[in-house]
């Protein structure tokens, strides 16, 4: 009989106990048709009739032992003390003298339908609630309720908000457990589930429910979180919660059509008995997939959140060890093993050839973790763009100035791909750091031929050069009036920033963060003919900080210390009528609570040219710092971020320049050089040996003027450091100068915007075509230009440019074939876009509309704004800012509001989407 008594909780004798709270009064007996749980309380408080009482609760299967608890509770219990007596006796069983004790004169039926009611505090129920067939839900519902009571306020208590409130009691979602309110609002979906499958007891609470009870919620959870969701709960009743995931991820293998017998037998060992089928299979895994992509993006910003991605990775890389399926899995997105194969891919591809190392790049590219081990993704790129660089033939030093200039423009990017190569992979694998390594040496070749070359031109230009005579050069101490003093005829006050020991490869870096935060790089026009370049000095020699930084800064060849620099520079811009401010490292860094220091925030807040040394590159080098540092940002160099904010801030334009550049310590040396007649880490005097030149002239300021430096980069006469400088590599004699403006509109004459394609060599730039490489190189011109014969013609009101001088190119004397007409002269002839210039107020020229979208398309769909200006216009003005004109052309090529043209990379770079274009302007072409 007992067996199919309905089973009883404390929350069935709570509900009862409230719902006769008036019957009570004095009475002290409750007799309950049913059974209480063996696991529940036996003793408890709860409140009656705004009234605190004691419970006990017993269950009994005979008249006897009814009578026996009564008399017991009589005994022993106080006054107000409630006993509540379970059984299966019947009322006619029970004497009247019993049953006159008992709250209703009789057992009371439960009711689990009108308590979950109650419980909820719902006026009425869902009717599906009452079928037979619900029972479980009804007594889960009771059984399940959270210590501060089921969330309340509902008139009606629909059978889906009762199955997920059970839902999250039980599986601990939405709330701490069985002692908090568990909300029927909580999101119960994939992804909620897949990260409550990582907890420690969430799994196992499910696992512990009753057969009907887990058949039951997975079957709702199916039908409302997706199919993907009773796999997981299959996998936790079966005790595998905790490597769901990490199953998800290995059953991702079975996607592909080439997946072999021997991969699915693994597989499905991995699954075991739970092994789903092939569509539950793959909505599983996509699930899987999704919620770990979220994840990964979280893990960019966090710790713990990094740490919960790799303990799901790290585990799907142990099973399939176990099962013999990482050899299989080199393809797969997510894992970090497949991560490292690709990667070796890439560094084996690189030594091959520059196409083979792209296409290898490219899947890797596509693996999920790219942005969790950016170093080790950074790594593979530089070892590609290693690959084009020494494809493309070795550049010759034709000159000093020649050097130098290359050197900022392409060698020094070379460097900054040398260096994250030397670094090898961070992940460590032992492949890909023998391929890096290898790279390396075959690009250290080539550059140990241009500082050997270099080095002869330096030693015949430097016995005559001055800073009168400069041989096209230059020079360091000619920086302040070539270029600091043309951005200062402006009217804005210059912000000079001396990086000393900054080399190309630093520079370069620099300069994109600075083009990423709105500053905008400009450099004096070339002469006709040539392309716009960043400007490079040639530092004194040997290149180290006594001359070449006095030099720099007092504009003059001179030596010296901190003394002679703010003497000289305080003379050269009184001279120019110049108010001046020079700061070295003790004048830079604040007090408590202020980062600046007083003198340097109020002197940039004045009309004073202001100059500032930053040590730290220097600093590294020496005191053994630098370590295996790749990358130097803003960050990196001590107040530099906060004197470039406080620059933009009063609007000042910033002279980024170095005094000389270094080289680095690369454990290729047998030790100091043994030199009697070393005086520093790379010059000394005497007659040169193997690797050095003996330099000499009017340049040269110690050694009574004739050293002998090495070139090249393994040669020191001092202790081990970080880095040196002082030599003829040309590293170290390339003093790069940035100027940056935080406003176009402070562009000094004859000066034009550096757009950064052109900044950039085509080599660097990601996936150039070998052709487009070569042909840039030979034509000494950017692989994107402005179709030859191009007209334009001067735009109206919005437009961008103002009149230009480009001729129109006479007629050929023989009538030849029409050429095609180009992508952007079919759009602007379309009727879509005579129909959407109807919309544009003032639309540009239909000429320079069409100079974007061919501009546009030739490049690739991308372009810096700064490009894009000069590729439609290289003579043109500016009439308005960019982001209008961009915004008019929104107007005209977004048809029906589809994204063809707009930003992306947060404003600094212009995008056209061409077969969107293609599809909105030529419907019929696109079917």
């Amino acid at each position: 009989m007992n067996a199919t008594l309905p089973p009883v909780g404390r929350r069935t004798v709570e509900a009862l106990l409230a719902a006769y709270a008036k019957g009570l009064n004095a009475r002290r007996l409750v007799l309950v048709h049913g059974r209480y749980a063996d696991n529940a309380a036996p003793e408890f408080s709860v409140k009656v009739d705004e009234e605190t009482r004691r419970v006990r609760v017993s269950h009994q299967s005979s008249v006897l032992g009814i009578l026996g608890e009564w008399a017991e509770h009589q005994e022993k219990s106080g006054d107000t003390d409630l006993l509540v007596v379970t059984t299966g006796v019947d009322d006619d069983q029970l004497g009247w003298d019993l049953r006159g004790h008992a709250v209703k004169r009789g057992t009371l039926t439960v009711d689990n339908a009108e308590i979950v009611m109650q419980r909820f505090g719902a006026t009425s129920l869902d009717p599906r609630l009452y079928a037979r067939d619900e029972a479980w839900l009804l007594e889960g519902l009771l059984d399940a309720e959270p210590g501060q009571g089921w969330e309340r306020g509902r008139a009606v208590l629909t059978r889906d908000d009762a199955v997920r409130a059970l839902v999250a009691a039980r599986l601990g979602l939405g709330g701490d457990g069985n002692d908090g309110a568990a909300g029927q609002d909580v999101v119960v979906d994939a992804d909620t589930l897949l990260a409550w499958s990582r907890t420690p007891a969430g799994p196992l609470r499910f696992a512990e429910l009753g057969q009907t009870e887990r058949t039951e919620i997975k079957k709702w959870l199916g039908e409302t979180a997706g199919p993907a969701v009773p796999v997981l709960m299959s996998l936790a009743e079966a005790g595998r919660g905790q490597d769901a995931m990490a199953l998800g991820l290995l059953g991702a293998a079975l996607r592909t059509p080439e997946a072999s017998p021997d991969t699915a037998l693994a597989v499905g060992g991995l699954f075991g008995q739970v092994m789903p089928r092939r569509g539950e299979l793959e909505a599983f895994t996509e699930a899987v997939e999704g919620t770990l992509i979220r994840w990964i993006g979280e893990a960019q910003a966090t710790p713990a959140a990094r740490q919960r991605v790799f303990a799901v990775l790290d585990r799907a890389d142990e099973l399939a060890d176990q099962a013999g399926l990482t050899s299989r899995l080199t393809s797969h997105r997510f894992l970090p093993s497949s991560f490292a194969a690709q990667l070796r891919q890439v560094a084996a591809a690189a030594r091959q050839s520059p196409d083979a190392a792209q296409a290898a790049l490219d899947e890797l590219n596509a693996h999920a973790l790219v942005k969790l081990y950016a170093d080790r993704h950074r790594a593979a790129d530089m070892s590609v763009r290693i690959a084009r660089r020494l494809a493309l033939p070795a550049p010759p030093v034709a000159s000093v100035a020649a050097g130098v200039q290359a050197h900022l423009a392409d060698w020094g990017w070379v460097d900054r791909a040398l260096a994250v190569l030397w670094a090898g992979d961070p992940g460590g694998d032992h492949g890909a750091a023998q391929d890096f390594r290898a790279l390396y040496e075959q690009a250290q070749v080539q550059r140990e031929c241009l500082d050997e070359e270099f080095a002869g031109r330096l030693a015949a230009w430097s016995e005559h050069a001055t800073a009168q005579f400069p041989g096209g050069c230059l020079l360091v101490e000619n920086v302040l009036p070539e270029v600091v003093k043309p951005v200062a005829d402006t009217g804005a006050a210059p912000l000079v920033l001396v990086l000393d020991g900054m080399t190309s490869a630093i520079a370069v870096q620099l300069g994109e963060e600075a083009e990423r935060e709105g500053w905008t790089e400009a450099v004096p026009r070339p002469t006709e003919g040539k392309i716009r370049r960043r400007m490079a000095a040639v530092s004194m020699l040997p290149s180290v900080t006594a001359v070449s930084r006095a030099s720099l800064l007092t504009a003059t060849a001179v030596k010296g210390g901190q003394t002679a620099e703010s003497s000289g520079f305080a003379s050269f811009w009184k001279k120019q009528r110049r108010e001046t401010l020079l700061f070295h490292k003790a004048g830079i860094g604040g007090g408590a609570g202020r980062y600046l220091s007083e003198d340097v925030v109020a002197a940039l807040a004045t009309d004073a040219v202001v100059g500032v040394v930053l040590n730290t590159i220097d600093d590294a080098l020496d005191k053994g710092q630098q370590g295996q540092r790749t990358r130097w940002s803003a960050d990196d160099i001590t107040y530099l971020r906060e004197l470039l904010a406080l620059a933009k801030g009063y609007g000042r334009p910033v002279v980024l320049v170095s005094d000389h550049g270094h080289v680095l310590e690369r454990g290729n040396s047998d030790g100091p050089a043994n030199s009697a007649d070393a005086a520093a880490a790379r010059w000394r005097t005497g007659t040169a040996r193997e690797g050095e030149v003996q330099l000499t002239g009017p340049r040269v300021w110690e050694g009574g003027g004739t050293i002998v430096a090495p070139w090249r980069e393994n040669i020191r006469y001092t202790g081990r450091r970080a880095g040196y400088h002082g030599g003829a590599a040309l590293a170290e004699v390339t003093v790069p100068v940035l100027v940056l403006l935080p406003d176009k509109a402070l562009l000094p004459k004859g000066w034009d915007v550096l757009p950064r394609e052109q900044a950039t060599p085509v080599w660097w730039q990601a996936s150039a075509p070998e052709e487009a490489v070569l042909a840039a190189e030979q034509r000494g011109k950017p692989a994107v230009a402005p179709k030859p014969g191009a007209r334009r013609a001067r735009p109206e009101g919005e437009g961008l440019f103002a009149e230009t001088d480009l001729k129109v190119p006479s007629p050929p004397a023989k009538a030849t074939p029409a050429a095609p007409a180009t992508l952007g002269k079919r759009v602007v002839s379309s009727e879509v876009y005579e129909a959407q210039k109807e919309y544009v107020r003032k639309a540009p020229e239909a000429n320079v509309v069409a100079a974007v979208i061919d501009a546009l398309a030739e490049a690739g769909e991308t372009m810096s704004p700064a490009a894009l200006a000069s590729a439609i216009s290289a003579t043109g003005r500016v009439r308005r800012n960019i982001d209008g004109f961009i915004a008019t052309l929104q107007r005209l090529l977004n048809v029906e509001g589809y994204p063809v043209l707009g930003f992306i990379d947060a404003g600094h770079t212009v995008r056209l989407d061409v077969r969107l274009l293609r599809d909105q302007f030529f419907p019929k072409e696109s079917k």
